[in-house]
């Protein structure tokens, strides 16, 4: 089978959809299919070592859109010359996941689309005004003759049928890179943990506003911000620190790679109040390093509570007053159980391996039909 996964970028923090599109790519290869993954990016970089990786330039014009016609030639002379059996696009709102689906338009090969988050009311709220232009002028018409969709949770389901799109949706999780355990449990100060892109969705104003109540009550606990962000909008955060008076918080940047592994078996405590999550790769993370999680209903991490790996709470400051007050009072031990608990889980039910092959299944299901794999749903 040849597939062709297409995504805007893949940058060099690997997570979100950058590491799950690159991941699930290795991981068909390595199960016997033949995959390649068409990206655009400004700069080549180290991502040029994956295997079957295609990177298009982009042109000047509508840059941040990610244009290139370098990448839709390639498309159109992938599908006219039968290359390619299916045609996988990750995410919406650029020209490379709207290439996909005019040059599928007028062929035999199915297109997959995995909207990665981009359907959810909090999402399509934002810039609400340029979506509406994008979505009526070429996005829409390009995912109309989808063939199937992809969502990673149940929630990402509802939100693909709630833009009134009837196809079968495969509801097939991200998996997860169970990481070595390195580092010994520390005896120093603890640490709450928030690692992730710094940017509203993910309700850091909450978790400031929140430690304020409750820093005081805990001295020996800091609070890490780590990711990337908007350098206007971190500012803002800072100031937001400053106004509540807020005692040890450290607002790191990003880490990558060994140090990104590293913050995360070093912290006794991770937490995600995000406002809108379509899987919430960090969670996977954190747990698959041994560290419980405290996360919203915003993200689909129900299973936190059956698994006794954390938290699953309401939106808001208050609920996140309360998570924080209860996790931070726990001793050591009972967080490391925790996290012990969420780690095995994650080695039990998010192989990447079995990820791989569930959507290699779909794919055979929508060329061949017959009896639908049991993550599919027809309703």
């Amino acid at each position: 089978m040849r597939i062709i996964h297409t995504v805007p970028y893949i940058g060099e923090e690997a997570s979100g959809p950058a590491y799950s599109t690159t991941t699930l790519h290795r991981m068909m290869n390595a199960s016997g299919a033949k995959s390649q993954l068409a990206v655009t990016a400004e700069f080549e970089g180290a991502s040029k070592a994956i295997d079957g990786l295609k990177i298009f330039p982009r042109k000047k014009s509508l840059h941040k859109l990610g244009r290139s016609p370098q990448m839709l030639r390639w498309l159109q002379e992938q599908t006219a010359n039968s290359k390619v059996d299916i045609i996988h696009n990750h995410s919406i709102w650029m020209m490379p996941n709207v290439y996909p689906g005019w040059v599928t338009k007028k062929s035999n090969i199915p297109l997959v689309v995995s909207p990665r988050g981009t359907f959810s009311r909090w999402a399509m709220r934002r810039s609400r005004a340029v979506k509406f232009f994008f979505w009526h002028s070429v996005q829409k018409q390009a995912l109309a003759h989808t063939t199937l969709f992809h969502a990673t949770a149940e929630s990402e389901y509802e939100d693909i049928r709630r833009m009134g799109y009837r196809q079968p949706i495969a509801i097939v999780p991200n998996g997860i890179d169970v990481p070595e355990l390195k580092l010994p449990l520390s005896s120093g100060e603890k640490t709450l943990l928030f690692l992730g892109r710094v940017h509203p969705v993910k309700g850091i104003d909450l978790l400031l506003d929140a430690w304020a109540s409750v820093h005081s009550a805990f001295p020996d606990w800091r609070l890490r911000v780590v990711g990337p962000g908007d350098t206007q909008y971190v500012e803002e955060l800072r100031t937001l620190a400053n106004s509540l008076s807020l005692q040890r918080v450290d607002f790191v940047g990003p880490l990558y790679r060994d140090e990104k592994e590293a913050a995360y078996q070093s912290a006794n405590l991770f937490v995600l109040p995000t406002h809108s999550e379509n899987f919430g790769m960090v969670v996977a993370e954190a747990l698959a390093s041994g560290c419980p999680v405290i996360t919203t209903k915003g993200a689909p991490w129900s299973g936190l509570i059956n698994n006794r790996a954390g938290w699953w709470i309401d939106i808001g400051v208050e609920p996140l007053k309360r998570a924080l007050g209860e996790a931070m009072a726990k001793d050591r031990g009972e967080l490391a159980e925790m996290g012990a608990r969420g780690r095995a889980w994650m080695e039990r039910d998010f192989s990447w391996k079995e990820i791989a092959l569930q959507m290699i299944e779909s794919y055979r299901w929508i060329q061949t039909g017959g009896t639908p794999p049991a993550w599919i749903r027809n309703d």
